[in-house]
């Protein structure tokens, strides 16, 4: 079976594009959503780039926390820049087709970012855990060092994520429809289009799931379970507001991001339906958009911080 399988894959035409069948067919629809994506596009552009110049600027925010935000922000600008820019072309023109090496680029860059955004959560987390847990060891162990040596970590694991889903891409035979039930090139969706053997796609995508998603996961749970309990602990309800403001806008953020993404991610990759799609839609393009505001209407320091650079200018 496996010679014979191997036989019409050598035999086959591997196709050279794919065709992103999107969200609609009809016009009216079609021109409405893209008013409504390029509003959501151009607000996570602003949001984002402004978010992190502010940090930048702003000697008030030079602190771990805020480093570990503003490299979010930055992984929330390009993700949404892998996807939005061809959604809103393809809801303009009659043929929403992507090359293949274009489609290869996407997966990798999109799985890249993604999975560096769910460890700088978990950066994120065991920041808070330090700063709420163990305030007095704080400034030794979040070190301007070992910031960087988490943000650089967090990536690395993207990169390792991104090189990750392009192999078992690479292995994937796409010789019947080219047809692709997404709006952009998702790892899942190629498999179930493939006319190959998926197991070792399908073996790359959930050993990366359990391995790299499972270890963030597990660092954002085990330091929110000391923090929770740290926070019990404190007798005045003054203190206790006060150590879960600064974790409010975070779990918000937590909340998004991975409930979308489980909700993506934990359905078989052959089911696809309407409420996939938008769904997907929420966790690689309005989740972008959301986050910058989260922390700037939530945040009083980014507030003050807003404040203080607009009177400077």
């Amino acid at each position: 079976k496996a010679r014979v399988q191997l036989m019409e894959e050598t035999n086959c035409t591997q196709v050279t594009e794919f065709s992103l069948m999107g969200f609609t067919e009809d016009p009216v629809t079609r021109v409405t959503l893209f008013l409504v994506f390029l509003l959501t596009y151009l607000l996570t552009i602003l949001g984002n780039l402004g978010l992190t110049v502010l940090i930048r600027a702003s000697p008030q925010l030079h602190s771990p926390m805020y480093h570990f935000l503003g490299n979010l922000a930055l992984v929330d600008l390009c993700s949404s820049t892998v996807i939005t820019p061809k959604m809103l072309v393809d809801f303009l023109s009659e043929k929403k087709a992507i090359t293949y090496a274009g489609c290869v680029a996407q997966v990798f860059i999109f799985d890249l970012l993604g999975m560096a955004g769910f460890f700088l959560l978990a950066t994120m987390a065991y920041d808070r855990y330090m700063a709420i847990c163990h305030p007095l060891l704080y400034p030794l162990v979040m070190s301007p060092k070992c910031c960087f040596q988490l943000v650089a970590g967090s990536y690395l694991m993207g990169l390792t994520n991104g090189i990750g889903q392009t192999i078992g891409m690479s292995r994937l035979f796409f010789c019947g429809s080219n047809a692709i039930d997404m709006f952009f090139c998702d790892i899942s969706p190629l498999i179930s289009l493939s006319t190959s053997d998926p197991t070792l796609s399908h073996l790359i995508l959930r050993t990366s799931a359990f391995l790299l998603g499972g270890t963030s996961s597990l660092v954002v749970l085990v330091s929110y379970v000391a923090i929770i309990s740290t926070i019990l602990s404190i007798s005045s309800a003054k203190g206790k507001r006060k150590a879960f403001s600064t974790c409010a806008s975070h779990l918000i953020t937590l909340s998004i991001f991975y409930g979308t993404s489980f909700f993506m991610y934990s359905k078989p990759s052959s089911d696809t339906s309407r409420e996939d799609k938008w769904a997907a839609t929420f966790y690689t393009v309005v989740t972008p958009m959301l986050n910058p505001l989260i922390y700037s209407l939530r945040n009083k320091e980014v507030k003050e911080a807003l404040r203080r650079l607009i009177k400077r200018k």
